[in-house]
C-alpha cells in the first residue's frame, strides 16, 4: 500500500532517494509498527513500537477475540496508521497471523483496519512460516537448521539450508495456548502427535533450532542475566539443551518482581515465560535438535528479503550495513572498499569470515572522527559491540571492536569485554587490522588518490611500504609503520 504524498514538504527531498517502508504485524499477542529506511538488503529501523494486545488470549476458550483485546487493537492501528502518514512512509504493509485468521470475529478486526485506512493481508499459517525462515536468512545468511517462529496463537516451523528454504509447517502451538495443554499434562503428548502427525519427528536431529518471537527471545534475556553474559546482544546468542532444563527450574523458583528487574526484558513477556519455557523443551526433545540459536529477525524482516533480487540477497548484510554506516558517518565517504584493498595483501592468510569482519573495520574506521579525541577509540568499541550488526557472533564483535579501538587511537591493550569474547590470538590479529588501517590513514590523510599510488607488502620478515609520493611519508606516518611491523614480528622497511 502506497501512501498519497501531501506536497513537496521539506522531509520529502531527505527521504526521496531511500523512501520510507513501514510493517504493521497484527499478531496473536502484539500489534506493531515498524518503519524502516536505507539499503534495501539491510535497512535500518527508524521507529518500532508495539502494543500487548493479546488478541489470541481468548481464541481457546471463545474461539473469538474479546471486546478488550478489540479495543486495544483498535487504538494501536488508528495510531499507527497515522505515524505512517506523517513520516511519509512511502510503502505501508498490513499483515496479520493466527489470531485474526482463526477468530471467528477476525472480519470485525479487519473492519476496524480498514475503517482507519488500512488494508489487512491475512497471512496463512504455510506463508507465515516462509516469512519467518526467510527473516532468519536475512539476518543470519548461513544458517542451516529448523527455524520455530513462536506467535500467541501458532507456532511455524520452517527448514533453512543454504539460503534457502525447504519444507515448512504451522501448528496450534501459540504461546497463549500452552497454558492450558500444560493444565491438562498433555504439552508433550500433544507436541509429539503433532510433529508426528506432519512428519517432523527428528527433523532437527543434529541440527540448531533458531528461535523467532518475543517469548523466546525473553528467555534468552533471563539467560543473559543469569550467567552475567557481556554483550547482551540477543541476535545469534546460542542456549544448550541443558540451558533450557535450567531456565524452567529458575522460572519455578523466581517470583514475578525479581524478573521485572531484568533488562531489556518486557514485562508484558513475564506471564508467558514458563510456558513458553515449556514448549521450547517439547520441542528440542521430539526434533532432537542440538540446541538454540536466538535471531533477532522473523517474519517482518523476512517480508521485505523475500521482495529483494537475488542479487540483493546475496549481498553480505554486515558489509552493506557498515558501508552505509560508514558512509553517513564518515569524513570519506568511498574510502572503506579502498582501505581494505590496501591492506589485503597483509593478510592473505586470514580465514573468509575473518576477512570480511576486517573489511567491516575499514568501512567504520573513520566513525569515531565527531568524537572527543580522548573517546574516539572507546566510540568504535561502542558501535562494534553494540551497533545493530546482523550476521555476526559475539567472537566477531569482539574482533570488530579491537580493530575498531587500535585503528581509533587506543593502542594495543585489549578494553573489556574483549578477552572475554573472543581468544588472544584472534584479538591480536584483529589489533594489526587495526594498526594497518591506522596506517593507511594516516598516509593518505583520508583520501583516495595517496592510496592509490601506495602499496604495503609483506616480504620474507619485511614489511614494506611504497608510499608513491616520497612527500607523505612523514614522522607520524614512520611511526605508524613501524609500530604495524612490530605487531606482525616484522622489520619494517621503505621502498
Amino acid at each position: 500500500m502506497r501512501w498519497p504524498k501531501r506536497g513537496a514538504e521539506p522531509a520529502e527531498a531527505a527521504t526521496a532517494s531511500e523512501p520510507r517502508t513501514a510493517i504493521i504485524d497484527i499478531g496473536s499477542n502484539s500489534i506493531r509498527l515498524v518503519v524502516y529506511q536505507g539499503p534495501p538488503r539491510l535497512p535500518a529501523i527508524l521507529f518500532n513500537e508495539k502494543v500487548l494486545a493479546g488478541l489470541g488470549r481468548s481464541l481457546a476458550e471463545s474461539g473469538s477475540i474479546d471486546a478488550q483485546a478489540m479495543t486495544l487493537a483498535q487504538t494501536a492501528l488508528r495510531r499507527f496508521a497515522a505515524l505512517a502518514r506523517e513520516m511519509e512512509v512511502f510503502t505501508l504493509r498490513t499483515v496479520a497471523t493466527a489470531a485474526v485468521r482463526d477468530a471467528s470475529n477476525g472480519g470485525d478486526l479487519i473492519a476496524v483496519a480498514e475503517a482507519v485506512g488500512l488494508s489487512v493481508e491475512i497471512l496463512p499459517g504455510e506463508k507465515e512460516a516462509e516469512a519467518a525462515g526467510y527473516g532468519v536468512l536475512s539476518g543470519i545468511p548461513d544458517a542451516d537448521g529448523i527455524v520455530g517462529d513462536l506467535g500467541g496463537g501458532s507456532l511455524e516451523l520452517v527448514r533453512v539450508r543454504r539460503g534457502a528454504l525447504a519444507r515448512r509447517a504451522s501448528f496450534p502451538l501459540g504461546v497463549l495456548r500452552i497454558a492450558a495443554l500444560r493444565e491438562k499434562g498433555r504439552l508433550d503428548r500433544q507436541v509429539r502427535t503433532l510433529l508426528d502427525e506432519h512428519d517432523w519427528l527428528g527433523a532437527g536431529k543434529g541440527l540448531p533450532f533458531y528461535l523467532v518471537g518475543g517469548s523466546w527471545r525473553a528467555l534468552a534475556r533471563l539467560d543473559m542475566e543469569a550467567t552475567r553474559y557481556p554483550l547482551p546482544v540477543i541476535h545469534q546468542y546460542a542456549m544448550s539443551q541443558e540451558t533450557v532444563t535450567r531456565l524452567r527450574r529458575t522460572l519455578a523458583h523466581v517470583g514475578k518482581a525479581r524478573l521485572k528487574d531484568v533488562p531489556g526484558l518486557s514485562t508484558g513477556r513475564i506471564p508467558t515465560l514458563s510456558d513458553a519455557a515449556a514448549l521450547l523443551a517439547a520441542m528440542l526433545k521430539h526434533l532432537r535438535s542440538t540446541g538454540t540459536v536466538v535471531s533477532a529477525y522473523g517474519l517482518r524482516e523476512g517480508l521485505l528479503y523475500e521482495r529483494l533480487s537475488p542479487e540483493q540477497r546475496t549481498a553480505d548484510p554486515l558489509i552493506v550495513a557498515a558501508r552505509d554506516e560508514g558512509r553517513r558517518s564518515g569524513r570519506f565517504p568511498e574510502h572503506g572498499d579502498l582501505l581494505d584493498r590496501w591492506i589485503a595483501p597483509l593478510f592473505g592468510d586470514d580465514p573468509r569470515p575473518d576477512a570480511r569482519l576486517r573489511t567491516a573495520a575499514c568501512h567504520l574506521a573513520d566513525v569515531g572522527w565527531r568524537a572527543n579525541p580522548d573517546f574516539r577509540a572507546e566510540r568504535g568499541v561502542e558501535i562494534a559491540l553494540h551497533g545493530n550488526w546482523v550476521a555476526i557472533d559475539a567472537r566477531g564483535r569482539a574482533l570488530l571492536a579491537q580493530a575498531l579501538w587500535t585503528a581509533l587511537g587506543g593502542a594495543t591493550d585489549r578494553p573489556a569485554p574483549l578477552t572475554a569474547l573472543a581468544d588472544d590470538a584472534s584479538l591480536r590479529r584483529a589489533t594489526q587490522w587495526g594498526l594497518a588501517i591506522r596506517l593507511g590513514q594516516r598516509l593518505s590523510g583520508g583520501l583516495a588518490a595517496p592510496l592509490t599510488r601506495a602499496t604495503v607488502s609483506v616480504e620474507g620478515g619485511i614489511l614494506r611500504l611504497e608510499p608513491g609520493d616520497p612527500a607523505l611519508y612523514g614522522e607520524t606516518v614512520q611511526k605508524r609503520h613501524r609500530a604495524l611491523a612490530a605487531m606482525m614480528g616484522m622489520q619494517a622497511e621503505l621502498a
